[in-house]
């Protein structure tokens, strides 16, 4: 039994062919050409990485060759996972369609590797089409109303703030103390362009909240999924 199980953690599986290898390389270099154009299109502007997009390839290609080199050796693959394991990887993600393209590379390269083309192939083309469709998707920014004001304002702030935005503009915090009172308002960035209250016909928000006086400062803070330029 112990000798059944040496053997089968020494065995190799079988030796490819230089052919093979290359074969297998040439597929994941095309696939990965595939997946860098991918990358490309459904990025723009500051958010888009040159070099994140050429590491997406080399991480393809490098996949490929670990599998190539595990094979169905058993013994090599836990080695492998081992050495693999104490390796922290600490890049900032900066989109999160950047993880699909993360996962989508090692798949590649997995396939790949075990030569399975048409499966990396199909896989390729629909995950292409589907980032290529939705991939230019952007959320709404959002926009944060910070202010401070004094305690004797209260009623007026939440009065102009209603008045401008209804129930669109939702109360995120409150802080008072014995004289002042800071507001974190939050509201679709859309509204903050377009009130819905009569008073924005001619009248910035910026202009209406000064003119209550008293007020220490007043911030419109935006916020987005995208990091945009």
């Amino acid at each position: 039994m112990r000798e059944n199980l040496f053997q089968l953690l020494e065995s190799s599986g079988g030796e490819l062919s230089a052919e093979t290898i290359l074969l297998r390389l040439a597929v994941s270099a095309v696939l990965a050409a595939f997946l860098f154009l991918s990358y490309r299109l459904s990025h723009s502007g500051s958010i888009y990485s040159a070099k994140f997009n050429v590491s997406l390839m080399a991480l393809a290609v490098i996949t490929t060759t670990v599998m190539i080199v595990i094979g169905n050796n058993i013994a090599l693959s836990l080695g492998m996972v081992g050495a693999l394991s104490i390796v922290r990887f600490r890049t900032a993600i900066k989109d999160s369609r950047d993880t699909v393209y993360i996962f989508w590379a090692i798949v590649v390269g997995i396939c790949c590797g075990s030569g399975d083309y048409l499966v990396a192939a199909a896989g390729s083309v629909v995950v292409f089409v589907v980032l290529l469709v939705f991939g230019r998707l952007r959320t709404d920014s959002r926009a944060l109303l910070i202010l401070r004001t004094a305690r004797a304002n209260e009623s007026k702030v939440e009065s102009l703030i209603f008045q401008y935005y209804n129930r669109r503009a939702i109360l995120r915090a409150k802080n008072t103390t014995e004289e002042s009172a800071e507001y974190i308002y939050e509201l679709n960035g859309k509204y903050l362009r377009r009130p819905a209250g009569e008073k924005a016909a001619g009248k910035s928000i910026s202009d209406a909240v000064y003119e209550i006086g008293g007020i220490e400062y007043f911030n419109i803070v935006m916020q987005n999924d995208e990091i945009s330029g």
